[in-house]
């Protein structure tokens, strides 16, 4: 039987997507989350129900800060690969909670990270977030800018994850590729993001927040070009650069066998016309309450996507109009409004 692939956060909103597509594919998964109640555990619940009885499958309620449980998990199975998605999510409750995202996004993948190197993986993917970008207006972001200067703490456990991934490829020589998500939505998604909220409160007639007045820009990516992009980096494992230059150092990329990627749309969209998707597909205008901007908040995001098509042949590319579209019959059927 082919070794299990493991899937962390996999009743998740990426990480139940990804597992559908590697079950699709013909492997073996065993997916692991803590099915907290960061939002309503009913939903991770739902989205593991899609995915119970289908071959291949194994599910177990672990926390990726339970040392133990973790070390057990990995003597268990010795996963060849890994695709690490388990994360305390989410900008804002950073502010009120930074202790969760300590426990999850920096104990948690310190665990996944020993668990690899002394089990034998050959390839770990994980998530970073465009949020590691912080105080940079350059745009479009690239992967071989610095990154010094987060807006969040959320912000500081993804760019910590990169750091504590890169000293793992340096020391034991383990392969470990990031991914920059840049602001995923689509059916099943979280209901903390806007395109949720926004859906649910236009829907109830109720007012939508609207931070800087609506004016910033997101690089908005539909959850299936996410995923592909996952799939992609999962199967190139990634070398040393033997050029790399200490010198004048790439951000981006190591003699060790580490490689950041961008996985985004390219083509950012303003929040006020965001909202006008949302009118048109759900069919009723928003109560739009206009606020100024946060100080946790990325002024724009945009992705360069040219390392990602160059290595993977793959660059997302779904708009927004079908994209939104999609979720909101999502929406109507599952909550049935």
């Amino acid at each position: 039987m082919t070794p299990p692939v493991l899937v962390t956060g996999a009743a998740g909103f990426i990480g139940s997507h990804v597992v559908r597509r590697l079950l699709d594919r013909g492997e073996t998964i065993v997916g692991i989350d803590n099915l907290n109640d960061y939002y309503d555990p009913a939903l991770k619940e739902a989205r593991l129900a899609t995915l119970s009885g289908r071959d291949g499958f194994e599910f177990l309620r672990l926390d990726v800060a339970d040392r133990a449980g973790m070390e057990g998990l990995f003597a268990t199975h010795r996963f060849p690969k890994v695709v690490h998605l388990a994360a305390q999510a989410g900008v804002r409750y950073s502010l009120e909670n930074p202790h969760a995202y300590v426990s999850s996004n920096v104990v948690g993948f310190q665990n996944m990270l020993e668990g690899c190197r002394h089990h034998g993986c050959e390839h770990l993917v994980y998530a970073s977030s465009s949020s590691v970008y912080g105080a940079n207006t350059s745009l479009p972001f690239s992967e071989h800018d610095h990154v010094d200067h987060p807006l969040s703490v959320y912000a500081a456990s993804k760019k910590a994850n990169e750091l504590f991934a890169h000293s793992y490829s340096n020391l034991f020589s383990l392969p470990t590729t990031g991914l920059r998500f840049f602001t995923v939505y689509g059916p099943w998604g979280r209901p903390d993001m806007a395109l949720f909220l926004f859906t649910r409160r236009i829907l109830a007639g109720e007012p939508i927040e609207v931070y800087n007045h609506g004016r910033h820009t997101r690089d908005f990516t539909y959850i299936d070009d996410i995923v592909e992009g996952v799939i992609r980096t999962l199967d190139r494992v990634p070398q040393g650069d033997p050029a790399w230059d200490g010198a004048t150092p790439d951000p981006a990329t190591s003699r060790s066998p580490w490689r950041i990627y961008n996985i985004g749309n390219g083509t950012p969209v303003e929040l006020l016309r965001y909202i006008e998707v949302i009118e048109q597909c759900v069919g009723r205008k928003a109560k739009l309450e206009m606020l100024p901007a946060r100080r946790e908040d990325l002024p724009d995001t945009a992705a360069n996507c040219d390392d990602l098509e160059r290595d993977v042949a793959y660059r997302p590319s779904t708009p927004v109009e079908t994209g939104v579209a999609r979720f909101v019959e999502w929406y109507r059927e599952f909550y049935g409004v």
